[in-house]
């Protein structure tokens, strides 16, 4: 195989991954404190609900994109130089592991209250520690490879595939926010172009309204 001489644009998996370990630290950390004896009304449990399906939606998403396209195409470019088996065990194991989380969201929004906090916040911490250990192996074992020997044409094309049936856009879109660093945000901003940020101003304000209920 033969590198090549442009590098993909890699910050839109960064953001991916930084997003669902972001949510998955401060969810499990809400699940803990209602356990703890924390306020849980049925409003809030609604709206805790309705923000964990969407993550295990994306993840989900994440994970099978990535087996689907992502994989594939990873080892058309580089061959022999990556072994995705460790990867894609992981990525098998994890299902079963979102089905524990959504049934126990189900009993949170159904009955509110310490037992069914504490069921999700075992869920959700288990999730939490797996995907905190395959995102740092996938980053630091593949980006490199990416970097190396996936053409930017084919990485793009890619990209655009993947946004095809993800979580809803007022759920993903806003949160890029809370994940951007100060050295990304021209980068952000010149990829992103103006009508995105239009985007972002119209579904901000009922995004932070959703946000500050999940997480008082």
């Amino acid at each position: 195989m033969t590198a090549s001489t442009a590098t993909p644009n890699l910050l839109g998996m960064r953001f991916a991954h930084r997003m669902m370990l972001r949510d998955l630290h401060r969810l499990t950390e809400v699940a803990q404190k209602i356990a703890g004896g924390d306020a849980c009304d049925a409003r809030r449990a609604a709206a805790i609900a309705t923000w964990v399906r969407h993550l295990c939606h994306e993840i989900h998403h994440h994970h099978t994109v990535e087996d689907e396209l992502t994989w594939p195409l990873i080892e058309r470019s580089a061959g022999s130089e990556v072994d995705l088996a460790v990867l894609s065990e992981d990525h098998a194991a994890l299902d079963p592991l979102l089905d524990e989380i959504r049934w126990a969201v189900d009993a949170v929004e159904a009955r509110p209250g310490i037992a069914t906090a504490e069921r999700l916040a075992a869920a959700l911490a288990r999730v939490r520690d797996e995907l905190d250990e395959h995102i740092a192996e996938e980053e630091r074992a593949l980006f490199p490879v990416i970097e190396r020997y996936v053409a930017v044409k084919d990485w793009e094309a890619m990209e655009k595939e993947i946004r095809k049936g993800g979580a809803p856009l007022t759920f993903v879109l806003p949160r890029f926010e809370g994940v951007v660093r100060p050295e990304e945000r021209d980068e952000v901003r010149r990829l992103a172009g103006p009508v995105m940020g239009l985007l972002m101003a119209l579904v901000r304000p009922a995004y932070r309204r959703r946000e500050k209920l999940v997480f008082a």
